[in-house]
């Protein structure tokens, strides 16, 4: 890392990495027993950290409770807010591959996440029970499934079932599965270790406290909100606000409730909130607490960017990450930093560099493949050792796919998926930095 931000236990985000969520949960819930992490505001619920821990502890107890050993697949099938949230890091906490399932991706692909991750055991929202039962309709094992209604665990008492010991850094922590857009999707095995140094580059980048509190209105089956939102301000011991869903009419007025001072979007939906009528005049009370906004996972057109922090006056702090890079490795400074539109930034917590065909950096104005290197660089595609292979070399670099180029302050994406994926961009950003 370029720098060693501090907790306000004064831990430092290098110390953390070295810890597994189990652990970190742990270290929150002594350190900041009655601190505040979790407003969900659509059911009222509220989870101090301590209340954090109890609440995990009986979702891994719950899965013990089934049968399933540690290391196993245990997927997830729910909308955002406490339930999702605890279902995800009860089975982290238990030491289970918490294996997300994205709600909106249909049936059949469903089906296919839940065969190949040999999930275990599901745990479904009320909902999205219909779903899940047709795609395991279609599955070669149906794994059993676990139903919670209207916010009601079965009964647990981890006191009395036995907890397999802590999981390793290096244990597997999630499986979440890329698009598939050019074939059956791949699931991507982040470590713990990763999962942590994912939160801990975020909470470098955009310099997050015990202070900050994050609007996320991101689902927690995507990389983006789980890892930046929710690891990110579990990491920096902040907390976190995480309705069901985003909402064009209510997310400046959660924004002002709860004192949240920053977001994490993507572009369609700054679109959105843009030419929302009388949006900025819903955004005052909520703008003094903002101190900035932040966009992923798709590029940011310049003058969207432009007329977004002109009418709302706060600044939209452009990144880039994947799946496989439990999120971000790149990402605009803060202001007074300075930030270059149409680019999403420095690297923080890894390296990237753009390489030729042989593995070595390119000079200046020459286009080459953007690679990245660092803790957060996922540990295998599950099940699939040929991807792997393809995907990391000998000496830990990840192979992304994209086309880049440098440039003296930052490196241009030139075309995306040209190699290996089939998303289409084209964006600038750092040659390198760690």
């Amino acid at each position: 890392m370029n720098r060693l931000a501090k907790t306000r236990s004064g831990n430092s985000l290098e110390q953390i990495a070295r810890l597994s969520v189990r652990d970190l949960i742990d270290r929150r819930a002594a350190e900041q027993v009655d601190d505040v992490f979790l407003i969900a505001p659509d059911s009222g619920q509220t989870l101090t950290y301590a209340g954090l821990r109890d609440a995990v502890r009986r979702v891994a107890a719950l899965i013990a409770q089934n049968g399933v050993e540690q290391g196993e697949s245990v997927a997830y099938a729910m909308s955002n807010g406490h339930d999702a949230l605890i279902a995800i890091l009860g089975a982290m906490y238990g030491g289970y591959r918490a294996t997300a399932v994205n709600l909106i991706a249909g049936s059949q692909t469903i089906s296919h996440v839940l065969d190949h991750s040999q999930s275990r055991l599901v745990l479904a929202g009320q909902e999205h029970l219909l779903l899940i039962e047709g795609a395991l309709g279609k599955a070669a094992k149906a794994p059993p499934v676990v139903t919670i209604v209207d916010g009601n665990w079965p009964q647990t008492d981890p006191d009395k079932v036995s907890i397999a010991p802590p999981p390793s850094p290096g244990s597997d922590g999630l499986l979440m599965y890329t698009s598939g857009t050019t074939g059956r999707p791949k699931g991507v095995v982040l470590s713990h270790a990763n999962l942590i140094a994912g939160g801990a580059n975020t909470a470098l980048a955009h310099d997050l406290t015990a202070a900050d509190r994050a609007l996320c209105v991101l689902p927690l089956y995507h990389i983006n909100g789980l890892c930046v939102s929710v690891m990110g301000s579990l990491v920096a011991g902040g907390s976190l606000v995480l309705p069901a869903k985003f909402s064009v009419s209510q997310f400046w007025g959660l924004i002002a409730a709860h004192r949240c001072s920053w977001f994490s979007v993507v572009p369609t939906q700054i679109s959105y909130l843009l030419h929302a009528a009388e949006a900025a005049e819903k955004a005052k009370s909520a703008l003094q607490y903002l101190r900035f906004g932040r966009s992923a996972s798709a590029p940011l057109a310049p003058d969207v960017q432009q007329a977004f922090e002109a009418v709302f006056c706060i600044p939209i702090i452009e990144t880039m990450g994947l799946t496989e890079t439990a999120a971000p490795i790149l990402s605009n400074p803060l202001p007074p930093g300075a930030r270059r539109t149409g680019s999403p930034g420095i690297a923080f917590g890894n390296e990237v560099i753009i390489a030729g065909d042989d593995r070595n950096e390119v000079p200046r104005g020459v286009q080459g493949e953007v690679l990245v290197r660092g803790p957060n660089v996922m540990k295998r595609y599950f099940r699939n050792p040929e991807a792997t292979d393809e995907a990391l070399t000998a000496d830990g670099w990840l192979r992304t796919g994209d086309l880049g180029q440098p440039s003296p302050a930052s490196v241009r994406i030139t075309a995306s998926g040209s190699r290996r994926r089939s998303r289409s961009r084209r964006r600038q950003m750092s040659p390198k930095a760690s």
